[in-house]
């Protein structure tokens, strides 16, 4: 497999784009943002709930600088226009069937040079808010690299390439983009990991949670 690593033209591009981008983006999803003065200055890990393989670009373009995501190897290598779009994006191939160490590495050096990095703690798309337990991976790197935590709602994408509705269409897509948490504010806790996941899910779930229930009543 072919490294995939953004050079400095990714971020020139998304840097100069990210408006009209932007204003695309908002017209075709009909996309809707709140929050986005919670992000921090800095590198922070920024964590999203997962519907559709259109979240990390939109995640970019939310941020204030392209943002790398880890993602599952075995998206690589499937289709070459979708290989190329993620490599363009600088998307970190993750593997699930050993320690990712190359990729944790990759993810660190891109904190500590002071950039963001995206992690879906849901580990993979999912079809409706809490179907699959989150792993504690974005909190660890939060520890690890002593950088805030964002966490980030995501509604609507699921109508675009998710797990149910797999062709490219239009949607309504809210993101929530909720105020930072630091790590440090749990180091007291049994489990720290444990904790900031936790508070990561009622911070994302304080958002969708209304939402869901009221589309998928009992």
């Amino acid at each position: 497999m072919a490294e995939h690593t953004p050079g400095e033209f990714t971020r020139r591009f998304v840097a100069v784009a990210r408006h009209p981008l932007g204003a695309a983006a908002k017209w075709f999803y009909d996309l809707d943002v709140t929050g986005r003065e919670h992000l921090p200055d800095g590198p922070y890990v920024l964590a999203a709930n997962h519907l559709s393989f259109v979240d990390p670009v939109l995640l970019t373009l939310v941020a204030k600088q392209n943002v790398r995501y880890m993602a599952v190897a075995s998206l690589f290598d499937v289709s070459h226009m979708f290989d190329q779009l993620i490599s363009f994006f600088g998307a970190i191939p993750t593997p699930r069937d050993r320690v990712p160490v190359a990729a944790v590495r990759a993810v660190l050096d891109e904190l500590a040079e002071g950039r963001p990095v995206g992690v879906f703690p849901e580990g993979r798309r999912v079809a409706q808010w809490r179907e699959q337990t989150p792993k504690p991976g974005a909190a660890w790197l939060a520890f690890a690299a002593g950088v805030p935590l964002v966490p980030v709602a995501m509604q609507g994408s699921q109508g675009t390439l998710g797990v149910e509705q797999k062709a490219f269409r239009r949607a309504a897509i809210r993101i929530w983009v909720e105020p930072p948490l630091d790590p440090l504010d749990f180091v007291d806790f049994v489990d720290p990991l444990g904790a900031l996941t936790d508070t990561w899910v009622d911070a994302v779930g304080h958002r969708l949670d209304p939402w869901w229930e009221s589309a998928h009543p009992v």
